[in-house]
């Protein structure tokens, strides 16, 4: 096989990994190269990497299916709680509006209280819902939820 000789420049760090592999398999680096560069260029190779970014897409495709199905029930549950406050909550008089904004903002700090430690201890408001809809699907509240993976 003929061979040609290539003056490339790559990162300190990969010519470092480059070396240390050459010398655990105690070959040359032009070896490791050659080796790279061959299946990277093969038909195996190109599918090996369009399998991976099939794998990633489909990871990604659940996760903006996640995140849109999440928005949908929050839009829904605000829009459910504005039309209930709206249909039940009254004018409040003039002499009372400064005791009225009192209770307001007490109440209100009391629900970012309750929020917080609803939030510290993991609930999840939306995995709550979706439970009592689907109580025996599990697909979107695995434990890697959380972390974005499926």
């Amino acid at each position: 096989m003929k061979r040609s000789r290539l003056n490339i420049y790559i990162d300190t760090d990969h010519e470092r990994r480059l070396r240390e592999l050459a010398a655990t398999q105690g070959v040359s680096k032009s070896t490791v190269i050659a080796a790279a560069l061959s299946s990277f260029l093969s038909p195996e190779g190109q599918e090996r990497r369009e399998a991976a970014f099939a794998r990633r897409l489909d990871r990604l495709s659940g996760q903006f299916e996640r995140l849109e199905r999440d928005q949908n029930i929050l839009i829904e549950t605000l829009a459910l709680f504005v039309r209930y406050e709206f249909s039940i909550s009254s004018s409040v008089p003039e002499a009372h509006q400064e005791a009225a904004r009192a209770q307001g903002k007490a109440r209100f700090e009391k629900f970012v209280e309750q929020l917080a430690r609803h939030i510290q201890r993991g609930g999840s408001l939306v995995r709550d819902i979706h439970t009592e809809i689907y109580p025996d699907e599990k697909l979107f509240f695995s434990d890697n939820s959380s972390t974005g993976e499926s």
